[in-house]
């Protein structure tokens, strides 16, 4: 199941002035992708792939807690532990993440 799609994400072009000839110029800041790869192969593919595997470790944990109190036999305990433990690391990870990178983009803000 995918939560997000790459497609649905948009940004904002910022257009940055140089005052030194010897800086990079606006033309040349776009990253192009290698040869070979998809535009979509890149940072956004790689960030909503992360965000949609943690969403699916959030629903084989639930998956599994379903399957143990409905049949507690069918589901081994120190699995369910163990998927629990690494549900909740992957999420607590990318709440740490996203926490930093919303941090990163207000100080980039407030910096001009």
């Amino acid at each position: 199941m995918d939560l997000l799609s790459p497609l649905s994400a948009k940004g904002h072009v910022l257009e940055l002035q140089t005052s030194d000839p010897r800086h990079i110029s606006s033309s040349h800041a776009a990253v192009k992708p290698p040869s070979g790869t998809s535009p979509e192969a890149g940072f956004g593919k790689l960030f909503f792939d992360a965000l949609n595997n943690v969403n699916d470790m959030q629903h084989t944990t639930m998956d599994l807690t379903e399957a143990m109190l409905t049949d507690p036999n069918s589901v081994d305990i120190h699995d369910l532990t163990v998927a629990i433990a690494e549900a909740n690391l992957a999420l607590s990870m990318t709440k740490a993440i996203m926490d930093r990178a919303i941090r990163a983009y207000q100080e980039i803000i407030n910096t001009r």
